[in-house]
């Protein structure tokens, strides 16, 4: 019994949304893998093309708002904190009076000196002080007063 067009058109889907999902190093195209599985189920069964696409439509969006979160988490749990990420919380001193307005300010923390932010535009850091590391923009750490 030879394939209709509608078995052979979601056959490839599913191969296609495979092999991109197979490609890359993110979940980017399982979800329509998914999708195209349960649409090409669908035309197996002899159902008519709009239902056949519902199938699809549907089947991705569901499966995407149920696994999404979980993805994004496993994902996202993998990120392995830097040197510079282990610098947040903990304690500086400063160098250079910090001012946000002046463009200036340095603080020492494990004995590297960074240029330094505040994280309140109005007040100024003086030399000696302690600070809170806060984040990190760029090269500067973006402190405030302990």
């Amino acid at each position: 019994m030879p394939m209709s067009g509608d078995v052979i058109f979601w056959i490839v889907a599913l191969i296609v949304f495979v092999a991109v999902e197979a490609a890359t190093v993110g979940l980017a195209s399982i979800w329509f893998a998914v999708g195209a599985l349960a649409a090409l189920i669908c035309a197996a069964l002899g159902g008519p093309v709009w239902l056949q696409v519902l199938w699809f439509l549907v089947v991705s969006v569901v499966t995407l708002i149920l696994t999404r979160p979980l993805a994004k988490k496993l994902v996202n749990g993998r990120r392995v904190a830097t040197n510079a990420d282990r610098s947040i919380g903990r304690t500086a001193t400063v160098t250079e009076r910090i001012d946000n307005i002046a463009g200036q300010g340095a603080v020492r923390l494990d004995g590297l000196v960074w240029t330094a932010r505040s994280t309140d535009d109005a007040v100024a850091i003086e030399t000696g002080e302690q600070v809170t590391v806060r984040e990190i923009q760029g090269v500067k750490l973006v402190v405030e007063r302990k």
